[in-house]
């Protein structure tokens, strides 16, 4: 019974509490309130359009916003993955692992460093499988892979090298500016391809990406790379907010470069100080038990560092 009056006086000040922040909640603005309240008590969310900027630019080349099809296609693709929370987040995750990595060979093969959204769009930033075959972050089909210097066979893909496929991303990149002229048509045919995109430039006599009638997908593709510049460079703009302390660090790794062929890679993983499971994470362009290395050849492996 003692207890009472101090129940009483806590639940006067939580309530007291409540009412005071309620009344400047509704006096900042009834509008803006992000969810109601139903007679059942239930709660109804409200969704909003996220923000669009003002002005965005890919590659340095700038974007027409002040064209309704423009501005409804970026629009569309924003609130497609400004929505998918999870998935977005995992991306915004793992930029902060890769994006240094990817970055590094795109000013290395003076690409503009956009180029990385365009590799969010193709994979989120994970080795993905494509039904059609492509592979990697940057989704090289199997036949189009080694024309620009990646090794495909049964023991090695290094479609899921991160460095060396960023770097056959940028030789593809600078052949098609090369060939188009502009930077976007170059992110535009990496979907539809040269042929494909220069066919279609060729009949509508036109030469802008956004003057073409293209294939659906390419159509949505810049559009959805530019979503994604704008989302992860305005994270919390968007409602995605994740602390210093949650991002996903680069791997501290040690290398030692192999020139003779390794019959066992669990046993030569147990060699080196690790397991099979760690060698092949680190290294997801091992794609076989064994590791065959011609003469004169070599493979350059990482592993994770000693601990002390």
């Amino acid at each position: 019974m003692k207890w009472k009056p101090v129940i009483y006086i806590a639940l006067g000040a939580v309530l007291g509490t409540a009412v005071v922040a309620g009344f400047a909640f509704r006096e900042a603005d009834e509008n803006e309130e992000v969810v109601d309240v139903k007679k059942n008590r239930k709660l109804q969310y409200k969704w909003y359009i996220p923000d669009l900027p003002q002005n965005i630019s890919f590659a340095g080349e700038p974007v027409p916003l002040h064209r309704w099809d423009v501005k409804e296609a970026l629009e569309h693709e924003v609130l497609n993955n400004a929505y998918r929370h999870s998935a977005t987040m995992q991306i915004l995750l793992l930029s902060t692992r890769y994006f240094p990595i990817i970055e590094q060979r795109l000013r290395a093969n003076g690409v503009p460093d956009d180029f990385k959204y365009l590799c969010v769009a193709e994979s989120s930033l994970t080795h993905a499988r494509s039904a059609a075959g492509a592979r990697g972050f940057w989704q090289f089909m199997d036949g189009t892979a080694p024309r620009y210097g990646l090794e495909v066979n049964n023991e090695v893909d290094e479609r899921y090298h991160v460095a060396k496929a960023t770097d056959a991303a940028c030789r593809y990149l600078k052949e098609a500016y090369a060939k188009f002229g502009s930077w976007t048509a170059a992110a535009a045919s990496y979907n539809c391809g040269q042929a494909g995109f220069d066919r279609n430039a060729s009949f509508q006599n036109q030469s802008n990406y956004y003057d073409l009638l293209l294939p659906e997908e390419t159509m949505r593709y810049v559009f959805r790379i530019l979503a994604f510049k704008h989302i992860m460079t305005n994270p919390e703009e968007l409602g995605f907010h994740i602390l210093a302390d949650e991002e996903y660090k680069p791997i501290p790794v040690r290398q030692i470069t192999v020139t003779q062929s390794v019959p066992d890679l669990a046993a030569f993983a147990m060699q080196n100080g690790t397991n099979y499971r760690m060698l092949k994470t680190l290294n997801p362009w091992l794609r076989d038990k064994s590791l065959t290395i011609s003469s004169g050849n070599s493979y350059v492996i990482d592993l994770p560092v000693a601990r002390r």
